[in-house]
């Protein structure tokens, strides 16, 4: 299994993690994850201020992709989003496939419909199979209780990305961290934003969408929160402790990639999954595969 890797642009200056991981895990169940340095931004930025310009950058990205006859491989669920959203939009729209590729001439490149997006989650789930990765497990995490997050964009719009899950009752994360023997905190809040979309025009509210989930899994005892998207973990990880100071209150919730949770399962040391660059540490977690 061979797919093109996205990664975006804040996976690799703020979630190293989350990238090792991940390559770890495909690489431990046969998916060969293939680069490519000429891919940028998904243009999900600009579209609350410019739509034209940021459904061009994602036909930018989309055109260099048809060029490797590969699956388009997201690690950012706002990058699988926009991406997937593009595609579908421009494969639909003559006129607009014609203005964008009037832009992307300058660059030698031309937007041609057929590229297949995915989150990595779903790539996982519909190539590997769950059944395949479940006998892949060589370790037992049964004691351990992850609460998933989804996040808006990983799921929706599901004109766009359906037939995954439902987005008004989600599974697919779950299934996976059940994979690895762990145990699911379905919460009451499972399905609430992290925030991040008003983060830079409503710091306040932001934290507060933010810091009602956090305090509930705080309560809840969760070995970790699970995420499947870099700018929720920003919010979630990054903006923890500030959260929790304008809230008035002390909690601290440990966060890990799914990709973590996974590469346990299948035998990598803490280390190798890049437990250290986790600022939030499942402290539990690790000292039960301390090295």
């Amino acid at each position: 299994m061979k797919a093109l890797l996205f990664l975006g642009c804040t996976v690799p200056v703020r979630n190293l993690n989350y990238e090792v991981s991940a390559r770890k895990v495909c690489e431990a169940l046969g998916v060969e994850l293939v680069d490519d340095a000429a891919l940028a931004c998904c243009g999900y930025p600009l579209k609350g201020t410019d739509q034209a310009h940021a459904l061009t950058i994602a036909a930018r990205a989309l055109a260099q992709a048809r060029g490797h006859d590969l699956p388009l491989v997201a690690l950012c669920s706002a990058c699988a989003g926009t991406l997937a959203e593009a595609e579908h939009r421009l494969s639909h729209n003559p006129e607009e496939v014609a203005r964008v590729n009037a832009e992307l001439a300058p660059l030698g490149l031309e937007y041609a419909p057929g590229v297949r997006v995915t989150h990595l989650v779903r790539y996982l789930l519909e190539e590997v199979g769950l059944e395949a990765i479940k006998a892949k497990m060589t370790r037992d995490l049964s004691e351990f209780t992850f609460a998933p997050h989804y996040g808006c964009h990983y799921l929706k719009p599901s004109e766009t990305i359906g037939g995954l899950d439902d987005p008004e009752a989600p599974t697919s994360m779950g299934a996976l961290i059940e994979a690895t023997g762990a145990k699911v905190d379905n919460y009451p809040r499972l399905k609430d934003c992290c925030g991040g979309g008003v983060l830079g025009a409503d710091e306040e509210l932001a934290g507060a969408l933010a810091g009602a989930k956090l305090a509930e899994l705080d309560a809840r005892q969760v070995t970790a929160m699970a995420l499947v998207c870099p700018f929720c973990n920003v919010m979630y990880e990054g903006q923890q402790k500030a959260i929790a100071k304008r809230m008035d209150t002390k909690f601290k919730v440990p966060v890990v990639y799914l990709t973590q949770i996974l590469g346990l399962g299948l035998g990598m040391t803490p280390d190798e999954l890049g437990f250290k660059l986790n600022r939030s540490k499942p402290k539990e977690l690790l000292a039960a595969f301390k090295e």
